[in-house]
């Protein structure tokens, strides 16, 4: 165990609280205005379907447009349809777009105490430490959608804006599970913890395997960044620190396999207690 010198049972019930814009060839990539490109089939439709999204521009080739659902096509202020090298120039180098993109705001940005108020009595949280490449975030985002986390939580530094390359990867979960982002996480857990969170950090040299983890109740799920895992003060704050068994020979899994493991087995142990 690590984190909180007090007693605390994980049978016990969690506690309550006590203009449009455009870019062209010039311009590949680049925000303006306040707004991004999105792209990519999934990550775009789930754009529009966001109501709290300022959709801006949508260019897409004829062939996506006769793939996208009305309703969605007219969210944008302005559609263009244009060729696929045209959507190419618009994008950052090397973006699979399918076809299609979305010049837009940014999504709306959850708060931290909204977060807690909205968790029940067995919601799943995941807390990213330092967690720097945008494709692994947009993973760990795309899994908590599967596995119905409640909220991602990220430090306002050395993680990445919520930008075309990381929604592409979420592939449209970005719009589903809220992301606040958080001044100092060791902090950020301390409050979680008196709010009826266990706060459990994944660690190779953690003293249980998942299995034996206590994930239970409300839970925070604290992942590490690649190669250098948990900080220091965010280990010192969990509640427990579990790794995940392997293979003989394995030296680890990366961020985004670790994060759809473990959020795969709360899933799993709630579904195990569900009635029916």
């Amino acid at each position: 165990m690590a984190g909180r010198n007090r007693d605390k049972n994980p049978s016990r019930p969690p506690g309550p609280d006590n203009g449009p814009g455009r870019s062209g060839p010039g311009r590949r990539g680049r925000r303006a205005g306040g707004t991004d490109w999105v792209w990519g089939r999934h990550a775009v439709e789930a754009a529009l379907a966001n109501p709290d999204r300022d959709c801006q521009r949508l260019a897409l080739t004829a062939e996506a447009l006769a793939d996208l659902a009305p309703d969605l096509a007219g969210r944008a202020a302005h559609r263009d349809v244009v060729g696929r090298g045209e959507v190419t120039r618009l994008l950052p180098p090397g973006a699979v777009h399918q076809g299609i993109a979305l010049l837009t705001g940014p999504p709306a940005a959850a708060d931290l105490e909204d977060l807690i108020r909205a968790s029940g009595p067995a919601a799943v949280l995941v807390a990213l430490d330092q967690a720097s490449d945008p494709q692994n975030v947009g993973a760990v985002l795309r899994s908590a959608a599967a596995f119905g986390a409640t909220g991602l939580i990220l430090p306002d530094r050395h993680s990445p804006p919520l930008t075309g390359t990381v929604l592409k990867a979420a592939s449209g979960a970005a719009e589903r599970v809220p992301v606040a982002r958080v001044v100092n996480l060791a902090q950020t857990l301390e409050r979680l913890q008196a709010t009826g969170f266990w706060c459990i950090g994944l660690d190779a040299a953690g003293a249980m395997p998942l299995d034996q983890a206590p994930l239970e109740g409300r839970v925070c799920l604290v992942l590490g960044a690649e190669g250098e895992g948990l900080r220091r003060l965010t280990r010192e704050r969990c509640d427990a620190l579990a790794r995940i068994p392997m293979a003989s020979g394995t030296e680890s899994l990366n961020l985004a396999a670790s994060a759809a493991v473990v959020l795969w087995e709360c899933w799993r142990r709630r579904a195990a207690m569900t009635p029916g």
